[in-house]
């Protein structure tokens, strides 16, 4: 009778153990990726400050036919090349040299 509660007792402790180890993971990775997801949806998306068109003076014709004015994306990344490099003309443009740096947050947050 010992030897079967022995047998059993070891069954459950290497089954058991595991299986517990594994939930106990799952439920603080799910709970981490609530609070990331909830983080994510009050952060608001990096809106374009600069207007290009003003800063370039384009007509309203050609303003009309622009890609980057119909968008909230910069213009530089509207006009990305297909191998997601920016355009030579961007690089030197000044909308996109007086552009604001993305604000990253350092500090840790508590859950």
């Amino acid at each position: 009778m010992t030897a079967l509660l022995a047998l059993i007792v070891g069954l459950l402790l290497r089954l058991a153990v595991p299986i517990a180890i594994t939930a106990l993971l799952i439920f603080f990775l799910r709970k981490l990726d609530a609070h990331w997801q909830a983080e994510a949806q009050l952060a608001e998306p990096a809106a374009q400050d600069i207007n290009c068109w003003e800063i370039k003076g384009c007509p309203p014709e050609q303003r009309e036919n622009c890609v980057a004015s119909k968008s909230n994306i910069p213009c530089w990344q509207v006009k990305r090349l297909p191998n997601v490099y920016l355009r030579e003309e961007c690089l030197s443009c000044e909308v996109f040299t007086e552009a604001p740096i993305p604000d990253l947050k350092t500090e840790p947050k508590r859950i």
